[in-house]
């Protein structure tokens, strides 16, 4: 489960767990709210995760609305589906991990190096942190 960012494409927070229930959603929504502030919308799939009460709840709590792609839409959240298409295929893919925690600490690795080195065509070729950093100075 992450949080990102659109614009930046910045992974926010995130965590590997090996269930989709809602309190893995919900704290990675709070930590990515007590670090970042709240958003105008947040943008889920309609995964049984994010449409328990204990996700939504947080969200609207934080003034933010809501925002659920289609059934089947996957070009809804298309950012967060090229994310993970890029942890699966740079990393996930060339290692053999020998147990969730391993799993857990490299696709972090990963993901700190993605915020920070991996540029991005659709930004002019930015990382999301140069992203983020260029639209603060201005």
């Amino acid at each position: 489960t992450e949080v990102v960012d659109v614009f930046s494409r910045r992974v926010l927070a995130h965590k590997v767990a090996i269930t989709l229930e809602a309190c893995h959603a919900r704290e990675i929504m709070e930590q990515a709210l007590a670090r970042h502030g709240a958003p105008e919308i947040v943008n889920t799939d309609q995964g049984s995760q994010f449409t328990a009460e204990e996700f939504t709840r947080v969200v609207l709590q934080a003034g933010c609305r809501l925002s659920m792609d289609g059934r089947s839409a996957w070009r809804d959240n298309v950012f967060v589906k090229r994310l993970w298409r890029s942890v699966k295929y740079e990393r996930v893919y060339l290692k053999a991990y020998d147990s969730v925690s391993a799993a857990r600490a490299d696709i972090a690795g990963y993901l700190a190096w993605y915020n920070a080195h991996r540029a991005h065509s659709s930004l002019d070729r930015l990382t999301p942190m140069k992203r983020t950093s260029r639209a603060c100075r201005n």
